[in-house]
């Protein structure tokens, strides 16, 4: 097998690990609050109104 200037066969799960360490570095270096970037505020989800259909059609 001959070897290019600068070019290389990679095989991928070293490209997997290569791109997956890179993240890590990224998202080490760029950490910054609780996940990242401008987390939604937590809203409560008690807004769903009862069904009251039955008492409005008399319903059994």
């Amino acid at each position: 097998m001959t070897e290019e200037k600068g070019t290389r066969k990679v095989d991928l799960a070293e490209a997997i690990r290569s791109k997956l360490e890179q993240k890590k570095q990224q998202n080490g270096s760029n950490k910054s609050g609780f996940h990242g970037n401008d987390p939604k505020k937590l809203t409560t989800q008690n807004n769903k109104k009862a069904n009251n259909q039955r008492r409005r059609t008399g319903g059994s």
